[in-house]
């Protein structure tokens, strides 16, 4: 400690030991720990997207295997969020209690093992069980990735790093239809057991997409703790080995170089003082209580009015995000379908459409035999390409970030967002739509990225994942809100649901307004 201690005045404070935990991330700074830990989190972010990603794409073509109707595809794509219902909130409070990493391990452990049952159901209500386990796990997972990785980095590199991992949901966007269009064009169908048990394409399409949480779950076996959440829970000495192991593998110098060996002295000996001789270890329900009490300042100002303002945000930012990025494939199968020429604009098209179902269902036709509706190329490619522009916002972001400041590019977003939605009203051309598209899905994730870091620099250690799970929870009830009423607006009249998407992200500007400054 007193080596920490060394070039402060006398007159100053001790520093606590999340300073010197930044201390010695300054010192260590960004190195070989910091890209290993970015390679496991790529790993755990592409297979928690696929959670709801996969749903979208083998929805076409299971139609007729599992007897789905419009109404039963509509419930299928939002099982994973009923799931992140149940556990956002439980799953950040445990997470603050016991810990990140072991959260995710349990996580994406249990992911593996959902998909593995999703990929071998053989009716529509064995899929949606397991789709409805997997959310559950999704947000135990999600929630300690963004923590831990933020936990180990000092605040000059932490917005930076926060945004390159935010930009793993980009690259996902282009490997989702990348695989989808790979695998899902094959004519793969065995039977067992006397056609008792069959798998389609579709099956083999979840058991792959598996692979990806198997993966995660054995990469985060080989990371350590956060140490902040170490020190919080007073475990100083196995904060200190992992702040050696942090500084020895970024500098390649050996750990008895280490300049802090003396960090947490101070700490650890008053935990010493203070521990009585038949207390070995908090037990379940103290750490519970311990929690909750930690949370009491969520409940005063000024956190609860950041945490109130930040959610608000992240219900229209997410909101929004989802609608155009889970609709877009549906829309673009009927564009595909149709032709967007003679200056006819997207909604004038769609507003045909919409009207030709209406007159469909009012005949009350039906078919003897399913024939399954496969996406065409098309769709794939315009996925893809998506994907690859909203790499972009990540790349600029990074740069000019620490510059200009996470307000002003949420300020500059946001009209961005606005402005691309009343385009998209009236784009009259393929290429235009897949321009508005692709630019409002860009932008609205590097909000949504840019917002989580700003509630990271805002809140404490011990009540962080725990915030950031109620804004969570909060946002994807602006996804279920969304698109449980986009396909009502858009029967009543296509411009509708785009103006008010572009009303609610004008709204979003005024609130940047309102943002905290950083955290000092």
């Amino acid at each position: 400690m007193a080596d920490m201690n060394i070039d402060v005045p006398d007159k100053i404070e001790p520093i606590t030991p999340m300073q010197e935990i930044n201390k010695a991330y300054e010192l260590s700074k960004f190195g070989r720990f910091h890209v290993k830990l970015l390679f496991v989190s790529f790993f755990g972010c592409v297979a928690s997207i696929l959670v709801t990603n996969t749903t979208s794409y083998l929805l076409p073509i299971a139609e007729c295997d599992l007897n789905m109707d419009l109404k039963q595809k509509g419930l299928l794509t939002a099982m994973p969020y009923f799931g992140m219902f149940v556990s956002t909130v439980i799953a950040g409070l445990l997470i603050d209690t016991f810990g990140r990493i072991y959260f995710l391990r349990i996580g994406f452990g249990g992911i593996f093992l959902c998909t593995l049952f999703s990929a071998s159901s053989q009716t529509y209500e064995m899929l949606a069980a397991a789709k409805l386990c997997e959310g559950i796990l999704f947000a135990t997972s999600l929630a300690a990735i963004s923590s831990l990785t933020s936990e180990f980095c000092h605040t000059t590199v932490r917005d930076r790093v926060m945004l390159c991992q935010s930009s793993f949901a980009a690259i996902t966007q282009i490997l989702s239809p990348a695989m989808a269009w790979g695998i899902l064009i094959q004519d793969w169908k065995y039977s067992f057991f006397e056609g008792r048990f069959v798998l389609n394409i579709w099956n083999f399409y979840l058991l792959i997409m598996s692979l990806w949480s198997l993966t995660a779950f054995l990469l985060y076996m080989i990371l350590p703790e956060s140490p902040k959440y170490l020190v919080t829970q007073k475990r100083y000495v196995e904060a200190k080995n992992i702040l050696i192991q942090v500084y020895s593998e970024n500098t390649g110098k050996p750990a008895d170089t280490f300049p802090y060996q003396n960090i947490f002295e101070n700490e650890m000996k008053e935990a010493a003082a203070t521990k009585t001789d038949g207390e070995v270890k908090d037990n379940f329900t103290r750490k519970i209580v311990n929690s909750l009490k930690n949370m009491k300042p969520l409940l005063r100002r000024p956190l609860l009015g950041y945490l109130l303002l930040i959610a608000l945000m992240q219900f229209i930012t997410l909101g929004t995000h989802n609608v155009i990025r889970l609709w877009f494939p549906q829309l673009s199968t009927i564009v595909e379908h149709y032709s967007l020429e003679g200056g006819q604009n997207l909604c004038g098209l769609l507003d045909e459409y919409t009207g030709s179902l209406k007159v469909k269902s009012s005949s009350n036709s039906t078919s003897d035999v399913c024939i399954p509706h496969v996406s065409g190329s098309e769709t794939y490619i315009n996925s893809i390409i998506i994907g690859l522009i909203s790499l972009l916002p990540y790349f600029i972001s990074g740069v000019i970030v620490n510059k200009v400041g996470k307000k002003v590019l949420l300020f500059v977003g946001g009209v961005l967002s606005s402005g691309s939605l009343l385009g998209l009203r009236w784009s009259n051309s393929k290429t235009m739509m897949v321009a508005f598209f692709s630019s409002n899905i860009a932008v609205t994730q590097t909000m949504k990225s840019l917002t989580q870091v700003v509630l990271i620099d805002v809140f404490p250690t011990a009540m962080r994942t725990i915030s950031l799970s109620l804004v969570m929870l909060i946002a994807r009830m602006g996804t279920l809100v969304g698109n449980v009423t986009f396909p009502i607006l858009l029967a009543m009249g296509c411009s509708i649901p785009f103006y008010t998407m572009a009303a609610l992200m004008g709204f979003v500007v005024i609130l940047t307004v309102f943002l905290p400054k950083k955290k000092q």
